[in-house]
């Protein structure tokens, strides 16, 4: 018999008071990040909290997202191809709402956690049947929900899922995480740079060396808001230019996050001249330091090799700062292999309300989920 029962949460404010001692290991679901959701999530995008209880004893956490991706004007606007548009079409006709346990706008288990002497497999089942409540509230609400998933799960954490309780389910692989891991030793950029070989320490001089007349700036809560439409355009023109998107950020979540992570959310800008032609952000959580979201002016990129001189910035900060990994996550999985990221496999599950179109996800999914065909590099040897 299953000793777990759940409750819905719509807002931070009706949380536990404990609610972060199950949290203390994944900042991406304590209060503070559920906030920054409640107040600057995506305009297409609704998040609930879960609890989970053992009598009035609180045993594990998680969050949904919902989304509805019939609110976007795109997916992505990069690939224009006949394969491209009948994927649009599948999305918009049959998945355009979806209900994610997990965090869609981030890669890697943020899905839930659970506390040490929590049954993982029974807390799982319960929070299957938190998702079938939520399927009820957004019925209510006129928003019948085509997709249930839960996502991202490395080959580790998928063996925590009772397979027989999500048999119902398509179980599938995304595009990976891609993790560097921060050798013990490194203690200097210089000690990163003096481990490549030859051709991609040549890779990283001629980088640096395009990135010439570039002038890096780490921006605090004010300079973010005075550059707020600057910062939204650029971010946009990457986001848009994704193979494919179900999201985009609201113009203020940058100023929220720093607002309320202060010193645990890093921002740097980019600027020639005193024109913001790109920044980075990313966010410390615990050993690891997660990047996050990106912009950058399209010709300054070509010509500045920007994107490459920020994952170079980045891996100098986790170095200096002594974090054990940092999350690169996925999208642009060669150019960050080559710096020295690897692909960690990711998994989830997912179940569509219509049961013929559900026996047929193996064959769907390709359309939902765009091909990625790249090669690994190898910096180190």
């Amino acid at each position: 018999m299953n000793p777990y029962t759940f409750q819905l949460y719509n807002s931070v404010a009706q949380l536990p008071d404990d609610w972060d001692r199950l949290a203390v290991d994944n900042i991406f679901l304590s209060k503070a990040y559920l906030e920054v959701l409640e107040k600057s999530a995506p305009l297409n995008m609704t998040c609930h909290f879960i609890g989970l209880f053992e009598k009035d004893h609180l045993v594990g956490l998680a969050l949904s997202q919902f989304l509805d991706v019939n609110q976007l004007e795109s997916f992505g606007e990069r690939d224009q191809c006949i394969k491209t548009s009948l994927r649009n079409f599948v999305f918009r006709k049959f998945g355009s709402h979806v209900l994610l346990i997990g965090n869609n706008m981030l890669t890697g288990q943020n899905a839930f956690s659970f506390s040490k002497n929590c049954n993982a497999s029974l807390a799982l089942n319960t929070l299957k049947a938190a998702a079938e409540a939520l399927k009820v509230v957004f019925k209510s609400k006129g928003k019948k929900i085509h997709i249930l998933t839960f996502k991202d799960f490395d080959a580790d954490e998928m063996t925590l899922f009772d397979r027989q309780d999500f048999k119902t389910f398509y179980e599938f692989s995304t595009q990976p995480n891609m993790v560097f891991d921060v050798m013990p030793h490194w203690k200097t950029e210089q000690d990163y740079i003096d481990a490549l070989t030859k051709k991609y320490r040549d890779q990283y001089k001629r980088a640096r060396k395009k990135a010439d007349g570039i002038e890096k700036r780490k921006m605090h809560l004010e300079d973010i808001i005075e550059h707020e439409a600057v910062i939204y355009d650029l971010y946009s023109h990457v986001a848009k230019n994704a193979p494919f998107n179900t999201f985009f950020l609201a113009k203020h979540h940058f100023s929220t996050f720093k607002r309320i992570f202060e010193d645990k959310f890093l921002f740097y800008g980019y600027f020639i001249d005193q024109k913001m032609i790109g920044f980075n952000t990313m966010i410390k959580n615990g050993k690891s330091l997660d990047t996050y979201f990106l912009g950058y002016d399209e010709s300054m990129q070509r010509e500045k090799m920007l994107y490459l001189n920020m994952l170079y910035d980045m891996i100098a900060y986790g170095i200096k700062k002594e974090f054990e990994k940092i999350i690169f996550s996925r999208t642009a999985l060669e150019i960050k292999s080559s710096v020295g990221a690897k692909p960690i496999k990711t998994f989830g599950f997912m179940k569509h309300e219509n049961a013929i179109l559900n026996r047929y996800l193996s064959k769907i999914f390709p359309y939902l989920e765009p091909e990625m065909v790249w090669q690994q590099r190898n910096p180190f040897q």
